[in-house]
């Protein structure tokens, strides 16, 4: 009875199948791979073995062991997972790496810094790592995959040791919408920015940002608006969303009217989604966008949510950063030398920004 209950739960083994078969278990295995040089009479006979015994070939687990790879690839996000697949550009990404990574045969496992019960980037079984640049832990990160010998790929991060990078003209692209604000009479202008650093916590932007700032992505834009507009100030959003917008808008707006009377008449967004909610909490406060205060954002994402307005801001390559970090990422599996990319964003003006008003 025992041996009967053991029996019915044991995994069929390969050389079960070679037995059966009546080939040598090297046989069956090159039958499983299609690597070598065996029969269409043999590998059939070997199948149906195989389907006879309810065997679906090698352990997964060994092969890995034997080839010293998991055949996984992580890529690690700040967010929870949860709020990670709520943002457009986010899942933009997610294709273009998913895209490359599948063609190669490599599965993807993504990973959370954003605290809690997770899989941590320590022990996870992967090749190589895609760290993004937005995260305010990616020093750590690094310092971590370093002791660990993992190949790294980051999109959008400070130039690092050991470290490929595939970077994005934040930079060059908000002067280039603060350019625009500028020629069209704006002088007022503050910003809306994704979080500095991990506190997580909406507050008025430090004027020591430059200093403080742990995220690539969040410094790079704050020093593109300060290239046109060195004297800004503003509101630092807890996460990029139209909630974290909102909230942060309508500290902006309602706090520069009550310390100075004078709101600003425009607005720099650091994110699509911070920047309709910027929209939305002027619309709350009867502020009319765009004739009383001009908004714009940054990534040109399509979001239902913006409704009837055509938001101005920078278009940016996000599948196409994805696609060039999963290539990247498997030649380095495999032991290739991949070069660092840089990509560039496209002025977009819509609808949401207007000439300041004379009144």
């Amino acid at each position: 009875m025992d041996g009967e209950a053991s029996g019915a739960t044991q995994r069929p083994t390969l050389a079960a199948v070679a037995a059966l078969a009546g080939v040598s278990g090297s046989t069956a295995s090159l039958a499983f791979s299609g690597a070598g040089p065996v029969s269409h009479a043999t590998r059939t006979k070997v199948l149906a073995a195989a389907e006879a015994l309810g065997y679906a070939g090698p352990d997964p687990r060994a092969q890995s062991l034997r080839r010293g790879r998991s055949g996984i690839i992580g890529i690690v996000v700040e967010d929870a997972l949860q709020d990670a697949f709520r943002d457009p550009m986010s899942l933009a990404m997610l294709d273009g790496v998913a895209a490359e990574t599948g063609n190669a045969g490599a599965g993807l496992l993504l990973l959370s810094d954003a605290g809690g019960p997770q899989i941590d980037i320590r022990s996870a079984p992967m090749d190589a790592v895609i760290l993004v640049g937005c995260s305010t832990r990616l020093d750590e990160s690094v310092a971590v995959l370093r002791q660990r010998g993992m190949p790294v790929v980051a999109i959008e991060a400070d130039d690092m040791p050991g470290v490929l990078s595939i970077s994005l003209d934040n930079r060059d692209a908000t002067a280039r919408l603060a350019r625009h604000l500028r020629e069209l009479g704006h002088e007022s202008v503050s910003v809306v920015s994704l979080p500095i650093d991990g506190s997580k916590v909406q507050a008025e932007l430090p004027q020591d940002w430059d200093g403080r700032a742990t995220s690539h992505t969040t410094r790079d834009r704050l020093r593109g608006l300060r290239d046109v507009y060195p004297g800004f100030g503003g509101v630092v959003a807890t996460r990029s969303s139209i909630e974290a917008g909102r909230a942060a808008g309508l500290a902006l707006l309602e706090g520069a009217a009550a310390t100075s009377g004078k709101r600003p008449t425009a607005v720099v967004a650091q994110s699509d989604l911070l920047a309709i909610g910027v929209i939305r909490a002027a619309e709350s406060l009867g502020i009319r966008v765009p004739e009383q205060l001009s908004v714009v954002g940054f990534d040109g994402v399509q979001i239902d949510e913006l409704g009837e307005h055509d938001l101005t801001t920078v278009i940016q390559p996000a599948q196409d950063k994805g696609r060039a970090a999963g290539r990247a990422a498997v030649e380095l599996v495999a032991g290739g030398t991949p070069q660092s990319m840089a990509f560039t964003s496209e002025l977009h003006i819509g609808s949401t920004t207007a000439a300041r008003s004379q009144q």
